[in-house]
Parts: C-alpha cells; sequence; structure tokens
C-alpha cells in the first residue's frame, strides 16, 4: 500500500498540463526563386573567416565589445537568466533560520489569574516551506522562463549579427565615398584644365565665351559633387562611430572595391535550414514554446494547491533557558488551496495563455516568411546588379570614345563646345554609378549572410543544445 501512494505521488509529480509542441510547417517554399541545386549555406563561416580583411575585422571586434545596442542585448540576456533562476528556485523547499522575542502584557480584568500579566516569548527556529507541484504549475513556469531566456540569448545574436551587417555595410559604404572622391578629385583636375583652355582661347578671341562659361559650369558641377561627398563620408563615418561605440579612425583604406575581396560564389542553402541558422526564426520559436508552457501554468491554476510548512526549534520564556533540555517546539501545517470562486479569473488566465499562444504561433510563421524574402531578395539583388555592372562598365567605355570623338569634333571646328559638355558629364554620372553598384553588389553578399543566419554558428549549436537539455 505504501509502495502504491509513493508511485502515485511521483506519477501526479510529473503531471503537466501544457500542450504538446509541435513545430508549425514553414509557410514558404521549399526553394529559393530561380535557386540550382542547392549547395551548403554560407551560414556556417563564421564571421571572421568571411570577413578576412584584417582591419575589418579589428572593426567588427571592437564594435561586438564597445556597441550599446549590443550591450543592451546582452544585459537582456542575464535579466532573463536571473528570471529563470527564480522561477527554477520555486521547486525546491525553502529554509529559513528565525529568531523572535514576542513580549505582550494582559490587563487583571482579562487574566486568567485576575492579576496583570507581562510576559515574554524567545523563539529559535528552522521554518520549512515548500509547494508540492502535483500539477506541474511551478514546472511550466519554469520551462517558459527558460525559452524566454534562449529566446533573448538569440534576440543577443541576432543583434550582434545585424551589427556586423550594417558595420560592414558602412565599411563597404566608406570605400565607395573614397573611390568616387577619387574619380570626382580627378576630373576636377581635368576640368579646370580644360576651363583654363577655353578661357584662354576667349582671352586670345579664338573661342567664343559660352564655351568658356560651359567649361566653367562643367568644373564647378563636379566640385559641388565633391563637397556633397565629402559631406556624405562625414555622416558616414559619424555612423561608423555609433556603431564600432568609440571614435572611428579611417586609418590607411584601399580606394578600390575590388580589393575588399567580396565577389565570390555565396551559396544559400535551404529555407529549412533558415529555422536552425536565423536567430529571430530561433527567437520567436523559444517564445512559442514558452508559450504552450504558460498555458499549462494556466491550466494547473484550476487544481488543488498543496503547501507544506513547519517550524522546528526551541522556545522559551526566559532568554537563558531558550536551549535548555525540554525547550523543543515545532509545528506542520499542510495546506490545502482549492479554487472554488475568483470570478472567472482562472478562467481569464488560459483565454489569455491560450490567446497569446496563437499569436506566438502567427509570428514565428511571419518570421520564417520575413527571412525567406529577406534571402530571396538578397539573391535577386546579386543576380541583378551583376548584369548591371557589365553593362555599365560597357557604357563606361563607349562615352570614353563619344567624348574622345566629341573632343576631336570640337577641335576641329566641326561641333560646339556643348557636345564635349555633355559627354563629359554623362561619362563622369556613369562612373560614379559604376561605383555605386558595384558596393551595392558586394553589400547585397552581406545582407545575404545576415540574411541566412551567418557570423555565429557555434552560438546557434550550443543554444540547439541548450534547448533539448531544457
Amino acid at each position: 500500500m505504501r509502495g502504491a501512494s509513493i508511485a502515485l505521488a511521483l506519477a501526479l509529480a510529473g503531471c503537466s498540463f501544457a500542450p504538446a509542441y509541435q513545430r508549425p510547417a514553414p509557410p514558404v517554399s521549399p526553394a529559393y526563386p530561380d535557386q540550382g541545386i542547392p549547395e551548403a549555406s554560407i551560414a556556417g563561416i563564421g564571421w571572421r573567416d568571411f570577413f578576412t580583411d584584417p582591419d575589418l575585422q579589428r572593426l567588427i571586434e571592437a564594435a561586438l565589445a564597445n556597441n550599446r545596442d549590443l550591450r543592451i542585448a546582452i544585459g537582456r540576456v542575464e535579466e532573463a537568466r536571473a528570471q529563470y533562476r527564480i522561477e527554477d528556485s520555486q521547486l525546491y523547499p525553502t529554509l529559513d533560520g528565525v529568531a523572535s522575542l514576542t513580549r505582550s502584557h494582559t490587563p487583571a480584568d482579562l487574566s486568567l489569574i485576575g492579576q496583570p500579566v507581562t510576559a515574554s516569548q524567545y523563539q529559535s527556529v528552522l521554518s520549512v516551506g515548500w509547494e508540492v507541484d502535483l500539477w506541474g504549475r511551478l514546472r511550466n513556469m519554469r520551462a517558459s522562463a527558460l525559452q524566454n531566456f534562449l529566446a533573448t540569448e538569440e534576440a543577443r545574436r541576432g543583434v550582434s549579427t545585424s551589427l556586423i551587417a550594417q558595420l560592414v555595410s558602412a565599411w563597404l559604404q566608406e570605400h565607395e565615398y573614397d573611390e568616387r572622391i577619387t574619380l570626382a578629385e580627378r576630373t576636377i583636375d581635368s576640368r579646370r584644365e580644360s576651363f583654363r583652355i577655353a578661357n584662354r582661347r576667349y582671352e586670345v578671341g579664338s573661342g567664343s565665351k559660352l564655351d568658356m562659361t560651359q567649361a566653367e559650369t562643367l568644373l564647378t558641377q563636379a566640385q559641388t559633387t565633391l563637397q556633397a561627398l565629402h559631406q556624405a563620408r562625414d555622416e558616414n563615418r559619424n555612423a561608423l562611430t555609433l556603431l564600432v561605440g568609440a571614435p572611428y579612425d579611417p586609418g590607411q583604406r584601399s580606394l578600390n572595391l575590388a580589393d575588399t575581396n567580396a565577389d565570390r560564389a555565396l551559396p544559400a542553402g535551404l529555407p529549412s535550414e533558415l529555422l536552425l541558422n536565423r536567430p529571430d526564426i530561433l527567437e520567436a520559436e523559444h517564445q512559442l514554446i514558452a508559450a504552450h508552457a504558460d498555458i499549462g501554468a494556466a491550466r494547473a491554476d484550476f487544481f488543488p494547491n498543496i503547501t507544506l510548512t513547519g517550524d522546528f526549534g526551541t522556545a522559551s520564556a526566559h532568554l537563558t533557558d531558550l536551549f535548555a533540555h525540554g525547550q523543543r517546539s515545532w509545528d506542520f501545517s499542510p495546506t490545502v488551496t482549492l479554487p472554488i470562486f475568483n470570478g472567472g479569473r482562472n478562467k481569464a488566465n488560459l483565454d489569455l495563455a491560450k490567446a497569446r499562444r496563437n499569436i506566438a504561433v502567427a509570428n514565428y510563421e511571419r518570421t520564417i516568411q520575413g527571412a525567406f524574402r529577406d534571402v530571396a531578395d538578397a539573391l535577386a539583388q546579386r543576380k541583378w546588379l551583376a548584369g548591371q555592372i557589365a553593362t555599365t562598365r560597357q557604357t563606361v567605355d563607349a562615352l570614353d570614345e563619344r567624348l574622345r570623338l566629341a573632343q576631336l569634333r570640337y577641335t576641329s571646328g566641326r561641333s560646339a563646345y556643348l557636345e564635349v559638355l555633355e559627354a563629359e558629364r554623362d561619362r563622369f554620372d556613369t562612373e560614379q554609378a559604376l561605383v555605386q553598384l558595384r558596393r551595392a553588389y558586394y553589400a547585397s553578399g552581406v545582407s545575404l549572410y545576415a540574411a541566412v543566419g551567418g557570423g555565429f554558428p557555434e552560438d546557434a549549436t550550443k543554444q540547439a543544445k541548450d534547448g533539448q537539455a531544457g
């Protein structure tokens, strides 16, 4: 009989009303648009192996150490970890040491001896309290706290990945501005010489004032563009300083985007791999699992709550006799609380938990769809930007020839200087556009790397193991 009672108690202790968790089916296509045979995703490459430039690596390390958004995310991880420890402690008995002194005075008309009485009571006890978690309420609360902790850890990883992507994109932008400024300065030198020649020809009477004015206009336009580029570069450096979290030193950098070594094959893998790699998807799934545990805790509130409390120690009317022989005292107070009427609060709490679970499902599915779009967008950018770069290079070559011919025609007197002016302006604008396209192409690779969840593969593996252990 005693063995059966123990078995029943153990069975009840393992009881849980949380609904069984089953990962929702991904609401996306099993493959990305226009994708051939999928290769292993670049998500498994750590950021140090993906971004191999030493200066960039030092910049990323500084950002991971100093960025304030990341510090906030780390603080939230610590907050969630502490909350999990709080919930975990509820499963264990509490043990407190209590020492107390009670003095009381009873008037004569209330005293049993008809005389006023002043009494003292000294007490020293160990107090024990324990809530018996028969229905899994506390275990589900602990499970929910664990999943929320894991979710904040994934959020921290997501902030880190996003930080690296933003930092590298701004770093590429810095290279773009450097290269465009170099082009602008070279163009200004050329146009200044053209203006000098046009002005000299006007002064000696062999050229028109219109030609001289047009050459001056072309020069001032390039100078205005250079000033705007310097402004944009300064603003970008301010953004880099904010991302790094410390003063940004441009140092010595390559002035050519091609030297960044960012042009390489970048396989995205399959959409199903996002479920294991993307921090925001893993975060949403942990939140969904936590919502299931919250339902179990809400359901347990409909059942009796059993609390065991007791005190064991010594008591005496005199302090000197507190630990004397025969002064031992104890009490044991089991309490069973059965919910009968609370105005529908328990039912409302359960409905709230279910509603939050439904929201968590929709949020999880929406996060997957957003991740799928991020990857598809990055793949599309790399595909079409590569074509635009090739076409723009051809355009630059054609404009070089056009400018050469226009200058010949102008020198021989067969055309107005306006033809040279337009050729100069078109070539300059196209060269600037080509640099922008190259930067956008390289930045799309960074976006793809972040979109598939790259940057911290070792963290993802660790969290998957932690989730299984929880």
